[in-house]
């Protein structure tokens, strides 16, 4: 984290501060459908309710959005962090960015983080920050970096060396589906960062101004939690009320965010002085006393795990202390880049917790990007020893098409959908468990994303190995480790493409309430004119796309928790080793009684924020000069919990010709939330009348009829303003 920024900072702390009413409040966060609501109120106030149409008169005048939250040139939603103490205190939800807003709650985890004895954080810090993922509708990337191994680790943090760096929420979605929790980086770093601190540390309103506009920003984000990284000297008031403020901060976040964390980093004395420890000792204990965590520098040595393990200050919280590990092995450290086996297994031979600084090194270091999933999948191989599995549960469905957020083409039910590169973590969705395992007599098998053919998102699950002919048992290849209370009836999908040498049969685990003894079960496939598979088919269309074989199992009265789903696959040849793929698209999860729910309505579709373009300044390689273009925001109403995704269309509905017949509906783009801003749209020359359409593309697979999709119609002329 030692890292030289050099920036002028002017600034004054705010005597007034915005305070987080009681009555934001609900369960420990602020409720985020009233937010929503809140928005889409102020945003569409000027639409009238009994009206489906909004009216535009096309004015070529810059954007007055935010240059902080939309590209300048195309107004697309990005993200970036707060620079200055100014910034921080002068923050409130009017100038906050609502496209970063992260919908996808924490999700509930077995064993929970507050029992978890050893925990890895890693904190993601990667050539400044805020790359790919600063734009928050994706962007199209050739080889982007994103992380998929969520089920070994418990908190990430998202760094820079902004002063305050706000997680965006690509990441933050990913990380609530697996239960992992998200923390941003509050800096401090050399005079510049000792200006600020002086500042905001002289006295309890200036420190409590600081600490309640992050809580206010975690809150209004959806993120978890702080690291809080002073990297300059303290002066003697400043350093005394440094324990006051995180014992402030860390009381404001639990009582505001449920599972919320502040952590700080080993750096300042109880003198105030700037001298790394790289462990706790009695020099930093009051630091570590007043919040969750202590994340230790990097230049440690066993001899100070050991002074740690024994240190009568630390009073048990061996799970607390998070003992940093630099992958770019900076310095003398232990471990290391391709070595960083070596620091795990040192650090969690005394019982500490991990903390793995900048795992992006498999990213940076290797020049061909293409290699980045194979670099990855190693690295956290090298790690899987001394990394636990978590478990993360939620209720029924259970939906996972393996996407990993970015892709070399999109698939939708099995059919490439658009051919070019994307990025999008919001797309990402509930990881399986990446692993290579040798088997008996030289056998092996392979479990790694595979972005040559999806079923849907952008890859599939690839199973691969070899099974050697003295090998008659099944290979048992794990793919989710879950915790899911099942209902009484279950409907479970599997799709997948087995290799012709092997058969692969669904395999689940459950255990029940009493001794949590796991039990194999092994669902027969159900017949097509089975009741539910008649019901699911006609339900989703077909389920029988080329080259993808569709089967359905019937769970019944199982009062049980799901564990593990795992494939059987059997060799069908006997006394020849047999090599072997399998594909697999989709696992999905039912409660069956769900079949007969009928999909809701997309509701309270408004247009706004509209920016015209004319193609001279529009920045698409493929704009026509002399063409006409639109921005515009996107807003409409439906439960997200229910989607996958949305599809946001568009056509002409009337154009300049009358005699032209409307268009057919035309993809702009997929919304992950009820929120898509629309830019760089050719449309037709005014007057003109066109329809913004949204299609909800829900979890359990059903097709949504067009009579439930959102509509909105958007009427414009030219102005004829002198």
């Amino acid at each position: 984290m030692i890292k030289e920024t050099t920036f002028e900072m002017e600034f004054t702390v705010k005597r007034s501060r915005e305070k987080i009413g009681d009555d934001d409040v609900n369960d420990g966060r602020v409720s985020g459908k009233r937010e929503k609501e809140e928005r889409s109120q102020e945003s569409c106030l000027d639409q009238p309710m009994d009206s489906n149409s909004t009216y535009e008169v096309i004015k070529y005048t810059p954007s007055q959005l935010p240059a902080s939250h939309y590209d300048a040139d195309t107004t697309e939603p990005i993200i970036c962090g707060l620079q200055t103490l100014e910034d921080l205190l002068s923050w409130n939800k009017s100038r906050a960015n609502p496209f970063n807003v992260a919908i996808v709650p924490l999700a509930s985890r077995e064993p929970p983080l507050n029992i978890t004895p050893r925990r890895t954080l890693i904190s993601h810090d990667m050539m400044g920050g805020y790359l790919d993922d600063r734009f928050l509708q994706g962007t199209c990337s050739e080889a982007p970096y994103a992380f998929y191994h969520w089920h070994h680790i418990d908190i990430f943090n998202y760094f820079t060396h902004t002063l305050v760096t706000i997680p965006p929420a690509v990441w933050t979605s990913a990380a609530h589906k697996h239960g992992v929790v998200v923390i941003g980086t509050f800096i401090t770093e050399w005079k510049e960062g000792a200006a600020v601190c002086e500042a905001f540390l002289k006295d309890e309103e200036s420190y409590r101004a600081v600490a309640d506009k992050l809580v206010q920003i975690s809150h209004y984000y959806g993120f978890d939690g702080w690291l809080i990284n002073i990297e300059n000297k303290l002066s003697e008031g400043a350093v005394k009320n440094t324990p006051l403020f995180l014992r402030y901060l860390t009381d404001q976040m639990h009582e505001r965010v449920t599972g919320s964390l502040v952590v700080w980093y080993d750096s300042v004395l109880e003198t105030g002085n700037l001298d790394w420890q790289n462990q706790l000792n009695q020099s930093n204990k009051m630091f570590f006393d007043s919040c969750d965590g202590f994340f230790t520098n990097y230049n440690w040595t066993e001899e100070n795990l050991v002074e740690m393990k024994n240190y009568s200050g630390l009073q048990g919280r061996e799970a607390d202390v998070y003992v940093g590990v630099d992958v770019f092995a900076r310095g003398n450290v232990v471990g290391g880049m391709l070595e960083t086996n070596k620091a795990l297994d040192v650090i969690r031979k005394h019982d500490f917790s991990a903390a793995i600084f900048a795992p992006g090194w498999v990213y940076e270091s290797n020049d061909d990007k293409t290699e980045f999933r194979q670099n990855q999948d190693m690295f956290w191989s090298l790690l899987s020893d001394y990394l636990y599995t978590h478990r993360p549960t939620s209720p029924l469905p259970f939906t996972s098409s393996f996407c990993q957020g970015f892709g070399k083409a999109f698939y939708c039910s099995g059919k490439q959908e658009t051919g070019r590169s994307w990025f999008n973590l919001l797309a990402q969705e509930v990881q399986p468990l990446y692993y290579h395992t040798k088997l008996k007599e030289q056998g092996w098998l392979r479990s790694r994303g595979c972005p040559e053919d999806g079923w849907n998102g952008g890859c599939s699950l690839l199973l691969e190995g070899l099974i050697p002919a003295a090998h008659t048992d099944p290979v048992s290849a794990k793919i989710f480790s879950l915790h899911i209370p099942l209902p009484p009836t279950v409907l479970v999908t599997l799709i997948c493409k087995p290799s012709d040498d092997v058969s692969v049969l669904l395999e689940l685990k459950t255990a029940d309430g009493q001794d949590g003894k796991a039990t194999c079960v092994r669902p027969d496939v159900l017949e097509r004119n089975h009741q539910l598979v008649s019901d699911l088919s006609q339900l989703c269309g077909t389920l029988n796309p080329d080259g993808w074989t569709v089967r359905c199992h019937q769970l019944e009265h199982l009062v049980c928790t799901l564990r593990e789903i795992c494939v059987s696959i059997q060799s069908r040849r006997k006394d020849v080793d047999v090599p072997f793929t399998c594909r697999v698209g989709e696992i999905m999860l039912l409660d069956a009684a769900s079949l007969h729910l009928p999909p809701e309505k997309v509701q309270g579709v408004c247009i706004y924020d509209v920016v015209w373009l004319s193609g001279s300044t529009a920045t698409s390689p493929d704009s026509d000069p002399t063409g006409l273009h639109l921005n515009a925001t996107l807003q409409w109403d439906y439960p997200t919990e229910q989607v996958r995704h949305f599809k946001v269309y568009w056509r002409r509905l009337r154009g300049p010709d009358p005699r032209n017949p409307p268009g057919q509906l035309v993809l702009v783009g997929r919304a992950y939330t009820n929120l898509y801003r629309v830019t760089e749209l050719a449309v037709p020359q005014p007057p003109c009348v066109l329809e913004l359409v949204v299609e909800p593309v829900i979890r359990k697979g059903f097709l949504v009829p067009e009579r439930q999709w959102g509509r909105r119609r958007l009427s414009y002329t030219e102005d004829v303003t002198p």
